[in-house]
């Protein structure tokens, strides 16, 4: 099995998705062509440089294997390795959902357990 992959949404868009029974990406993800997801080695690094201070998050855990899209590991940030998909992510790719909330007093978010 893969190592999980994850995307970091709102609530909101989590919940049309699962209406839809696929997730399309956030505007930044069909203005650029493909949905943004992050390996667990930066998936808090994302969180904090994207999404600081932004309450009504959620987690979204991918399997990779699963993915009917195309999924390529692209060279982004700071030459780093980020996953990209390209086309709707399929429900069924999706291990789990969990709240991602922001901690004002840590000044970061507080990430649920990433297995």
């Amino acid at each position: 099995m893969a190592e999980l992959i994850f995307k970091i949404c709102t609530t909101e868009e989590w919940r049309a998705a699962e209406a839809a029974g696929a997730y399309d990406g956030s505007a930044l993800d069909k203005s650029d062509g493909f949905i943004h997801l992050s390996g667990p080695a930066t998936v808090k690094q994302t969180a904090a440089l994207y999404f600081a201070d932004q309450p009504d998050l959620v987690l979204v855990a991918v399997d990779p294997d699963k993915v009917t899209q195309e999924l390529k590991w692209e060279e982004s940030r700071g030459g780093q390795q980020f996953p990209h998909i390209y086309g709707p992510l399929n429900r069924d790719a999706v291990r789990w959902v969990k709240p991602l909330p922001w901690n004002a007093e840590a000044g970061a978010h507080d990430f649920p357990e990433l297995a």
